[in-house]
């Protein structure tokens, strides 16, 4: 146990070296510092105004979670305390890829001018430093405190017992304290970036005609600031969120694992800690096969053969790690449940996680790569106008849920098959294990998107732009990939903790049979809907506001469309600042009190019905937003190398290629707001649930409501008919009608 910060610390420190070495790349000339500083100083503004909003929400969380602790007993005030050190860390984790970002985006645009491979050598590592400091931030952030609380309430008590529970139970809030400020962070830089783009989009190149990132367009800065905030920095404290959340919600499952080992029966509870920290290991490993020699060689299959590597290794280490930490047979015991594990069983639940992970991403990637048959039919359907293009992008978006969800049901059905919960929840531990590859290749996408935009800013020459844009429709796709696998751990890892809440809610099962249940299964199901809404509407309310300060600029400013002014990019940068704060307060909130609400006033079965309802829900709009989004952006981008479609070739400008940029204008708030945000709202509300799950219990709710009897029966019947009821069930329905009565 006390050896596992260790594999955190390594990762942190090769993030250090790699962010040493991106610094000390060429940042190019004046002109590409300045805009490069623009951009890193609209990214500190936001990140600033956020993090005051977002600390006063902390402070206030943590004095209402310390009071809570004080109530029952399998809590403790000092929850509160985790729940800072973990909304903290969440916050750090964005900020060392935002900070990163900021250095990696001019200095790949200036190694773009020596070679492809030298672009691609420069913006994966600038990934690669975010990967590793979220992985290594988590492992080291979760192995320390479980560490201090197993000294404060275990201390050498049985690792099944009530003690462990109330540890376990008091380093939850580590982990609400990261998915609440990723979600924040989510929601705040996503409405921010795609605020400035779809602004951007519309009025720069539909109405006045100008390229993708012209300096002549007002918002192109803010849309720059926007992909270090919302892609990089979001995305960091999200993954962030679901790596803690997934270790923690093995390690509560794994309480229940009766194992006699040489750990003293803590081998199931500590396994899904060390297969973390192996995969930041080989997740290192993998890095070194990131590479290509020319600039004809595939950006993608260098990433894919890292993410391959890392997978491999990792799986092939969790063999020796298995045969070395666990015994054979293990007991999964929960009351009167029981059910027996194998060890090499639970080898198999890690390497379908793996699996899963791996088919969730590459179906993605089919479904929004360029070249593939789903952007082709979206770029066909531009041909005829908008409105076909819009209608395309929907369809792809809605039919690349069909794939997902079979491989998501598949892995459950087959961990659980394997070793029942305890296998679900270590087949996601799995699946997470590579997060710090995964997140390299995801930032690598944002970091090119800037570069390329530099380029086209500083008005470097042409084939500096075309390799920036082969790297950023890489990092398109990549990005996609990115939430798709976030979407599929979050699936899991809401299943690990759901089951992890019906332990501790003190519940044997939740019955739809019940009104309050299935009424709630049917609310959990609107959320992702209504979250969703706020979601875009926040966009669509900032994007107007953006449009009319561009259009102003254009029509007051003299001389800014022949380049003799300059814009005046800090007001749009304000804007999307502005507009981000204020509106990303209500879906928090709708995520964070809704479990509450039910929980208290429905007790803990119809709190599960709702956690049910937004988990299936969120998971199939997270899929949907996601890829259609990505399809409708790298639609749009096809024809920046020319398209044909009915025999003739269209290109940037073009009346299709217009038509492309409104559907890619639609899928932004899809695949860079709502859509990645499903994932952090699955989690948040299974966690939050966890949370309250001892008061909730306490209240009596938890004991089952029988249906009453002998209740709207016909005149003239009796009971005699109806099965007869055990002995036990008749007491307590006969009490529950003296209750009622």
């Amino acid at each position: 146990m006390y050896y596992l910060p260790v594999l955190g610390v390594v990762g942190l420190v090769v993030m250090v070296a790699k962010a040493m070495w991106v610094s000390k790349q060429d940042a190019g000339d004046a002109n590409m510092q300045e805009l490069a500083g623009y951009i890193a100083k609209g990214a500190s503004a936001f990140l600033k105004a956020e993090w005051k909003v977002l600390g006063v929400f902390a402070v206030i969380a943590a004095v209402l979670l310390a009071w809570s602790g004080t109530l029952v007993e399998h809590s403790d005030w000092v929850i509160a305390v985790a729940f800072l050190i973990g909304a903290f860390f969440s916050a750090f984790a964005g900020w060392i890829g935002m900070n990163i970002a900021t250095k990696a985006n001019v200095r790949t645009t200036q190694a773009a001018r020596t070679s492809l491979a030298k672009g691609l050598q420069v913006s994966f590592n600038g990934g690669t430093v975010m990967g590793l400091g979220v992985s290594g931030l988590a492992v080291v952030g979760l192995s320390v405190l479980f560490i201090v609380f197993y000294r404060m309430y275990v201390n050498g008590a049985s690792p099944n017992g009530e003690e462990m529970m109330k540890a376990l139970e008091v380093l939850a809030g580590f982990s609400l304290g990261a998915e609440s400020i990723a979600l924040f962070a989510r929601v705040g830089g996503g409405i921010y970036t795609k605020a400035a783009d779809v602004g951007a989009d519309l009025v720069g190149k539909v109405e006045a005609g100008i390229p993708e990132d012209d300096p002549r367009n007002p918002a192109t800065v803010a849309d720059n600031v926007g992909d270090n905030v919302g892609d990089v920095a979001g995305m960091g404290a999200d993954l962030f969120g679901s790596y803690v959340a997934t270790i923690l919600s093995t390690m509560v499952l794994g309480r229940e694992v009766v194992s006699a080992d040489n750990f003293g029966g803590m081998a199931p509870i500590l396994l899904p800690i060390l297969i973390a920290g192996l995969g930041i290991l080989f997740s290192i490993v993998g890095t070194f096969f990131v590479r290509i020699n020319k600039d004809t060689d595939s950006v993608m299959a260098a990433l894919n053969k890292g993410n391959i590597g890392s997978i491999v290794l990792t799986a092939i280490a969790s063999f020796f790690v298995i045969g070395w930490m666990l015994p054979e047979t293990m007991t999964f015991q929960r009351g009167e449940v029981v059910l027996q594990i194998e060890r090499m069983n639970v080898f198999y639940a890690i390497v379908l996680g793996l699996v899963v992970g791996f088919l969730m991403s590459y179906i993605t990637e089919y479904y929004t790569a360029m070249g593939r048959k789903p952007v082709d039919s979206i770029v066909q359907k531009s041909g005829t106008g908008h409105a076909t293009n819009v209608i395309g992008g929907l369809a792809v978006g809605m039919e690349s849920t069909f794939l997902p969800i079979l491989v998501l049901a598949a892995g459950i059905f087959g961990a659980f098959q394997l070793a029942g919960l305890y296998g679900v929840a270590i087949a996601a531990a799995g699946m997470m294990a590579t997060t710090a590859m995964q997140l390299a290749i995801d930032a690598f996408g944002p970091i090119s998107d800037n570069a390329g935009g530099i380029a086209e800013m500083s008005g470097l020459p042409k084939e500096v732009r075309e390799r920036t844009d082969i790297l950023d429709a890489t990092g398109n796709t990549t990005a996609a990939t990115g939430k798709g696998f976030a979407i599929a751990s979050a699936a899991l890892t809401a299943l690990a903790l759901f089951a992890a809440y019906v332990g501790l809610a003190g519940i044997t099962a939740i019955d739809i049979y019940k009104a309050d249940v299935l009424a709630m299964l049917f609310v959990g199901g609107m959320i992702p809907f209504l979250f969703s809404s706020m979601a875009i509407s926040a966009v669509g309310k900032a994007a107007m506001d953006m449009v009319k300060e561009v259009r102003r600029q254009f029509r007051e400013i003299p001389g800014i469309m022949e380049g003799k002014a300059k814009p005046e990019y800090e007001k749009c940068v304000a804007i999307s600042t502005q507009a981000s704060i204020r509106e990303m307060i209500l879906p928090g909130a709708l995520a964070l009190l809704s479990p509450v609400i039910v929980g208290f006033a429905f007790g803990p079965e119809a709190l599960g019905g709702l956690l049910a309802g937004i988990t299936v829900s969120g998971v199939l709009m997270g899929i949907f937003q996601n890829n259609a989004g990505g399809a409708w952006d790298n639609a749009k981008k096809s024809f920046e190398k020319g398209v044909v479609i009915d025999g003739q070739t269209y290109k940037k400008g073009s009346d299709p290629h217009k038509a492309a940029v409104t559907g890619d204008t639609v899928g932004d708030p899809f695949k860079d707001t709502s859509g990645p945000s499903m994932n952090i709202l699955i989690k948040l509300t299974s966690i939050v649930a966890l949370i309250i799950a001892p008061h909730i219990a306490e209240t009596g709710h938890h004991a089952a409501t029988p249906a009453p009897v002998m209740q709207n029966m016909p005149a003239g019947s009796s009971d005699a008919s109806l099965p007869e009821a055990p002995a036990t069930d008749r007491v307590s329905a006969a009490l529950d009608l003296g209750d009622r009565f």
